[in-house]
Parts: C-alpha cells; sequence; structure tokens
C-alpha cells in the first residue's frame, strides 16, 4: 500500500481554522487510510491509502474538512514517490543551520506553479528561488519576515500554493518511509 503525505494550507497559524491533529489523524483513518501519522501542529500528515491519486485523496480530504470541521482548505497530497522527487529536484543547498529559512512551495497540479513567477522580481541577495517541475524552492537567507520573497509567498502570490521549510520537508520524507 503506497504512503501519501497530505498537506493542509493555512491551519492553525493564529486563531483561524483550527484543525487538531488527533482530528485530523481520525479523519483520515475515517476515509479508510492506514498507519495515520501527523507531524507538528500546522498540518502535515503521513499515511497509506489504496489505488487512488493524489489529486482525488486531497479533494476528498478537503471535502471531509469542510463536512466534519466546517472549513475550507485546501489541501495538498503527493506520493512518497513525488514528495522524494521535489526533495531531490531542489538545487539549492542551505547548511543544516538554515533550513528552517529554505521553503518549499508544493502545488496540487504543476501548472499551478507559473502563478509563482511573481516573486522571482522580488528575491534579492542572498537569497535564491527556484521553481522546478513540481515546486518552488525559496530560500531567505537573511531570514523570511526580511523577505519581501517570502512574505510574497507565504501571502497573496502563493495562494494556490502551501510551504513548508526544509527541515520539516525532510522530516515529512522520512515518514513516509524514504530517507
Amino acid at each position: 500500500m503506497p504512503a501519501f503525505v497530505a498537506l493542509l494550507r493555512g491551519v492553525n497559524v493564529g486563531g483561524a481554522k483550527r484543525v487538531p491533529m488527533a482530528t485530523l489523524r481520525q479523519l483520515l483513518e475515517d476515509l479508510g487510510h492506514h498507519d495515520v501519522v501527523t507531524l507538528l501542529n500546522s498540518g502535515n500528515a503521513v499515511f497509506h491509502a489504496t489505488r487512488a491519486t493524489p489529486a482525488k485523496l486531497a479533494a476528498d480530504i478537503s471535502a471531509a474538512l469542510l463536512r466534519h470541521l466546517e472549513l475550507d482548505v485546501t489541501v495538498i497530497v503527493k506520493s512518497a514517490r513525488e514528495f522524494t522527487t521535489i526533495i531531490d529536484e531542489c538545487t539549492i543547498h542551505a547548511p543544516e543551520a538554515e533550513h528552517s529559512q529554505l521553503l518549499v512551495a508544493f502545488v496540487q497540479q504543476p501548472k499551478l506553479l507559473a502563478t509563482l513567477e511573481s516573486i522571482k522580481p522580488l528575491v534579492t541577495a542572498p537569497e535564491r528561488f527556484l521553481i522546478g517541475s513540481q515546486a518552488a524552492y525559496l530560500h531567505c537567507a537573511s531570514g523570511i519576515l526580511e523577505s519581501r520573497a517570502g512574505a510574497a509567498l507565504l501571502g497573496k502570490a502563493g495562494r494556490a500554493a502551501t510551504t513548508r521549510n526544509w527541515a520539516t520537508t525532510l522530516k515529512l520524507r522520512t515518514l513516509a518511509g524514504n530517507k
């Protein structure tokens, strides 16, 4: 049974869109998924499912969140293989001490990456920004809070994506069984 990674956009940030991780685990199990594990309190889950595409899984999870918690949440699901490809595709190498400053922007459909083109003019050295075939990557070497590109990625320009820092991304890959 293949592993998948689910990423919920904008949950548990401030007081909006509260999704307790125990509730998320139960919701995923109620959908028939197995070996459900969550990471942190920001809408990250790894689970196993049978015969479903990542897009279908994302739609089902989003619909369940709306039905059971009355929350309209964008959900992005990647297979463990896709997740590893996204990590392997990143050519920005940040030292371990800067893993929290390297952001990965995940989208459900690769064509949505085009919406992130508007971030390129906001990138200032020593920042680096890369749009790959499956995700986008932004290294805010001076810190995310000081970065106009980071603010744009986390704000309106990045509304089609959900972001995770590199440290969280690597932990999710390990949980999905790909080291």
